[in-house]
């Protein structure tokens, strides 16, 4: 709801305070997910808090400690479970009782493991959306905790039932156009909507002087070897030892035990972890590094990918250095806002990062126009009205004549 509505406050026995628009009229919309965090960028920050802004009503139902409501967004939490089989079974059939007690008039879900949940709510002649962030059979593919024997088996297994119950669902939602077209062959409506950043949020990351960035490049998301982070704290050990520059690393490490192994490497002194931040804390981290890095290896996923991490750094207004995909070439050449290189390759890690720690100028150039790029096209403003724009069809389709 944009403008001078005011919000009242309805009070539900037993659970958080709910905030419901003044006219009592306005659609429920439930997202659903039991695999991702209740704060996750792209179903909270972005979807969530948008359709409220719209005017609906919006509930996230997600394992979390407690009932709350933020930003206008009603949490409804659900027990965190321990091991991926339970949450599978218990957290699928728990946030099927929520759902069906929540009684909204559509309902959106994030994970594959909820397909079945998705189905059941179809067969009470709800409006289902089926919102698919990763190539699940890719994804299954790199899953070191599924012994190998077993990957590619699984990973049909899933992509097939994914296939089959999707042209059940009111229309599917897929983060990039590669995975769009999986679901080609699908008549009711399917529509990319991109995971770009929120210009307003990271408006505090924009450092008016270049020179008073610390002399160091950063790294936000998951820790782990196919995010090359091994390949990066080596390539900051092949910097020249005059040049006192310091990588960031944000996030945690998976598996856990990498940190350990790579506290013996060269490199490791240069190197700041800092753990998960919030988005306030990506913001300064981004406020405060001269680049941005997104170097990952050239898996089956990944190849495909559009991480939103590139386009965090691009609006944060700093230069990106990158894997070298076609993907990620069209985005980083098309722009002029960064270096690629070859991910196996720590030198020429190395190299790149050299050149934008040692040519201010370069690199402040490059920031701007990768910021310009992100103003003028990659930001969640374009990707919220397609989103929007979807509901209103689902919600309130055109009469036939």
């Amino acid at each position: 709801m944009r403008g001078g509505e005011r919000d009242a406050v309805q009070v539900v026995p037993g659970r958080a305070k709910e905030v419901l628009p003044s006219d009592g009229h306005s659609r429920r919309i439930a997202h659903l997910t039991t695999v991702h965090s209740p704060l996750d960028v792209r179903i909270f920050h972005k979807e969530c808090k948008s359709i409220a802004q719209a005017g609906y009503r919006v509930t996230l139902i997600a394992c979390h400690d407690r009932d709350e409501v933020k930003d206008g967004v009603n949490i409804r939490s659900l027990p965190k479970m321990r091991g991926r089989f339970a949450r599978m079974v218990r957290g699928s059939w728990g946030i099927h009782r929520e759902a069906v007690r929540q009684d909204a008039d559509l309902y959106h879900f994030h994970d594959p493991e909820l397909l079945l949940v998705g189905l059941l709510l179809r067969i009470r002649g709800k409006i289902v959306v089926y919102d698919v962030h990763e190539d699940v059979s890719a994804d299954i593919a790199e899953k070191h905790y599924i012994p190998r024997v077993f990957r590619r088996r699984l990973a049909q297994l899933v992509s097939g039932l994914e296939s089959l119950s999707s042209g059940f669902f009111s229309a599917v939602v897929t983060a990039t156009p590669t995975i769009l077209k999986r679901f080609d062959r699908l008549t009711q409506p399917r529509m990319v909507v991109s995971n770009y950043p929120i210009l307003d949020e990271l408006k505090t990351a924009i450092s008016p002087i270049w020179e008073q960035r610390s002399l160091a490049v950063g790294y936000v998301g998951v820790l782990a070897r196919d995010r090359c982070i091994p390949e990066i704290v080596e390539a900051m050990s092949l910097l020249p030892k005059e040049l006192k520059a310091t990588l960031k690393l944000a996030g945690n490490f998976s598996p856990p035990c990498l940190k350990e192994q790579l506290t013996e490497t060269a490199g490791w002194e240069r190197t700041c972890v800092m753990g998960v931040l919030d988005r306030g804390g990506v913001a300064n981290l981004l406020a405060n590094v001269r680049a941005g890095l997104v170097v990952l290896k050239p898996t089956r996923g990944f190849l495909d990918s559009v991480p939103v991490k590139m386009f965090e750094y691009m609006a944060a207004g700093i230069p990106v250095i990158a894997s070298d995909f076609p993907g990620f070439r069209e985005i980083v050449e098309g722009a002029s806002c960064g270096i690629l290189v070859p991910p196996d390759d720590p030198l020429r890690i190395s190299r790149a990062i050299e050149h934008i720690l040692t040519h201010p100028e370069d690199a402040k150039e490059m920031g701007k126009r990768g910021q310009e790029a992100v103003t003028q096209r990659f930001n969640w403003a374009s990707e919220e009205s397609k989103l929007l724009e979807l509901y209103r069809a689902l919600l309130d389709p055109p009469c036939a004549a």
